[in-house]
C-alpha cells in the first residue's frame, strides 16, 4: 500500500551573512543536524542589490562534503586549487565533491540588471568517502531535461528521475534527487519518493499546500523555539517543508502557482564533527584538517 508523506516540520529561512559579507537567507543549517541527514545546510542567495553579494566567497577550504550550487539568475565565477575555473550562469548547476580537500572561491556577479538568484546546498559524505578524490560535475542549463505534465506542471530534473527522465548529475554516493518544480494554479502534483530517504521541499516562488495539511511553522527568538499553526494550509516563498517517511509527496495549489526545489537523499547515520567549511566524523579529524590547511598539506591531489 502506498503511503503519502506527512509534514514533519516547516521552517522559515532566516537572514545571515557569510563569506566576505554576502547577505543571504539560511533555510536550515548547523542547529538542524542530524534532522536533514545527509544534508547539512541550504542557503538562499537572492538580491537586486549587488552590495549584498559582490564581496562573495573568497578562497576557502572544504573537506568531507559536497557543495551544490544552483543559479537561476546572474553569474557566479569560480576557481579552485585543482586549476578549474569557470562561470555558473542562469539555469546551470555545479555539484562539487570536496572529498579529501579542495580550496576554491565563488564570486557572485549578478545579471546585467544587478539581480542575483541562486541556492547552495551542502551534502555530507560518509566516512568511507570523506577522503575521496575531489571532482566537479558542471552542468549547463541546456543539459537539464524539463518535463511538462498534462496539467502544466514543469519539472527540471537535475539529479534523480522524474517523468521517465534522468538528471545529468549522476554517481552521487547518497543517492540524491534534486528537482525544480513549478505547479500551476488549481493543480496537484504527486511524486514518488524512496522509503527511508530524507525528503524536503523549499518554496522559491508563490505558495502551495503540501500533504493537505495546515503547516506548523517553527521559528527561533533569542534561542527559544516557538511554533505557529497557520490559518491557511499554504506554505509560501522562502519556507521549507521537511517530510515524514513515506512513498510519495503531494502538493496542490489554488489561486497562485508554486515553484519549489524538491530534494532527497539517503541518510548516512554517522557522527558529525563540523567546523566552518570542513565536516568530518571526529574532532581529531577536524584538528588534523585545519593543521594541514595551515602547514600547506591540505590538498592531496595535484593540479590537472
Amino acid at each position: 500500500m502506498t503511503e503519502r508523506r506527512k509534514i514533519r516540520n516547516v521552517l522559515k529561512s532566516k537572514p545571515t551573512v557569510e563569506g566576505a559579507g554576502v547577505h543571504l537567507k539560511r533555510a536550515f543549517g548547523y542547529s538542524q543536524v542530524p534532522l536533514f541527514d545527509p544534508f547539512l545546510l541550504l542557503d538562499d542567495f537572492r538580491s537586486k542589490n549587488p552590495e549584498d553579494y559582490v564581496k562573495g566567497f573568497p578562497w576557502h577550504p572544504h573537506r568531507g562534503i559536497e557543495t551544490i550550487t544552483y543559479v537561476l539568475r546572474g553569474d557566479v565565477e569560480h576557481g579552485d586549487s585543482m586549476g578549474n575555473k569557470g562561470i555558473i550562469s542562469s539555469g546551470d548547476i555545479q555539484w562539487m565533491t570536496a572529498g579529501s580537500g579542495i580550496i576554491h572561491q565563488e564570486m557572485p556577479k549578478g545579471d546585467p540588471n544587478g539581480v542575483m538568484l541562486g541556492f547552495q546546498l551542502w551534502a555530507n559524505l560518509p566516512k568511507a568517502y570523506k577522503m575521496m578524490e575531489p571532482r566537479y560535475q558542471d552542468v549547463k542549463s541546456e543539459r537539464i531535461p524539463e518535463i511538462i505534465q498534462p496539467n502544466g506542471t514543469k519539472v527540471r530534473v537535475i539529479c534523480g528521475k522524474a517523468g521517465g527522465k534522468k538528471g545529468p548529475v549522476q554517481d552521487i554516493i547518497t543517492d540524491p534527487e534534486y528537482l525544480d518544480i513549478t505547479v500551476p494554479v488549481r493543480s496537484e502534483f504527486v511524486h514518488p519518493t524512496k522509503r527511508g530517504h530524507t525528503v524536503f521541499a523549499y518554496v522559491i516562488e508563490g505558495k502551495g499546500c503540501f500533504c493537505k495539511e495546515k503547516p506548523q511553522i517553527s521559528y527561533e527568538i533569542e534561542g527559544v523555539n516557538y511554533f505557529d499553526i497557520q490559518r491557511e494550509p499554504f506554505v509560501s516563498n522562502e519556507t521549507l517543508v521537511l517530510f515524514e517517511d513515506g512513498d510519495q509527496m503531494m502538493v496542490s495549489t489554488e489561486d497562485e502557482a508554486v515553484r519549489f526545489l524538491l530534494i532527497s537523499g539517503k541518510p548516512i547515520g554517522e557522527p558529525v564533527a563540523w567546523y566552518g567549511p570542513v565536516v568530518m566524523n571526529t574532532e581529531d579529524e577536524l584538528r588534523i584538517a585545519f593543521e594541514e590547511y595551515r602547514n600547506g598539506t591540505f590538498i592531496k591531489q595535484k593540479k590537472v
